[in-house]
């Protein structure tokens, strides 16, 4: 491993990293920081519901000369989880850092939202990281209790939980409100067992999980004029990466923070600091 791996702000530390994978080329915010972790010293365990995906961020990980594993990992099933937790353990030993990174999006108001896809993006993005925290928990309690560090748990919300965006993405916009409030409650809970837990609430971004999704909403216009329209949109005139949201991820992480708990962290370049943004022009000026 590098110098900046052994005397990273993680050095020592164990990670475990929902949605490690990307869902297209490029860098998505788990696979970012899956590999911010491992520079900064941290071994990895990379889960995601796309084995294959998983396996690419291993390798890039240990590439750089890194310490990362990979496993399959459904967020929606139970077993699933207690099974990825059980397998951190078994590998490296412990979970210092649990990060949540799992998201589903899908446009679409209160009248033409699916049930189906409204049960299926809430149990995605709330319901799968209660079950990821549930099954991590314990094992960090155990730790602390035995002398270990203290640990951290860091979930990835976004600025749609909390205000409108100009875009109708009504399942999306309550399971990130949710994030809020599980990461709230958790971190007042375990405050004083020594487990802090903090969300990130990304704004507008560059990444394949954002860019897909909303091709059929800007039609069928290149994916340069989608990005040149949401950079456009954005506060200082570009969106964020994954490595933003991965920087930020780190910073929580690590002994940084250690006084920062039940905090979420808009990392948005002032978005939702705005009264008002081309976000709330009309559909016809936006698309």
């Amino acid at each position: 491993m590098s110098d900046v791996g052994e005397k990273g702000r993680l050095a020592g530390r164990v990670g475990l990293v929902v949605g490690a994978g990307s869902v297209g080329p490029g860098w998505g915010n788990g696979k970012a920081t899956a590999v911010a972790f491992a520079r900064e010293g941290a071994s990895v365990l990379a889960a995601d519901r796309n084995l294959q995906a998983a396996t690419e961020t291993r390798d890039i990980i240990r590439g750089e000369g890194g310490l990362c594993e990979a496993v399959e990992a459904d967020v929606t099933d139970s077993g699933s989880m207690a099974a990825m937790a059980a397998a951190c353990v078994e590998t490296f030993g412990r979970i210092d850092i649990l990060h949540n990174n799992v998201g589903l999006a899908k446009v679409g108001g209160v009248t033409d939202t699916d049930p189906a896809d409204w049960d299926r993006i809430l149990a995605v993005n709330i319901t799968g990281m209660f079950l990821s925290c549930r099954a991590v928990v314990p094992h960090m309690e155990r730790q602390i209790g035995k002398g270990g560090p203290a640990c951290a748990i860091v979930n990835v919300g976004a600025i749609a939980g909390r205000r409108w965006t100009g875009v109708p993405m009504l399942a999306y916009a309550v399971s990130k409100a949710g994030v809020e409030a599980l990461t709230r409650s958790i971190a007042l809970q375990y405050a004083r067992a020594g487990i802090r837990c903090n969300c990130i609430l990304p704004g507008l971004m560059d990444t394949p999980h954002v860019v897909e999704p909303l091709k059929n909403l800007y039609g069928e216009d290149s994916l340069e004029r989608l990005r040149q329209i949401r950079n456009n949109q954005a506060p200082m005139g570009f969106m964020g990466t994954g490595w933003d949201v991965a920087a930020a991820a780190v910073y929580l992480a690590s002994d940084d923070a250690r006084y920062v708990n039940g905090h979420a962290l808009a990392v948005d370049g002032g978005q939702s600091a705005q009264t008002w943004s081309p976000l709330y022009a009309s559909a016809g000026e936006q698309r």
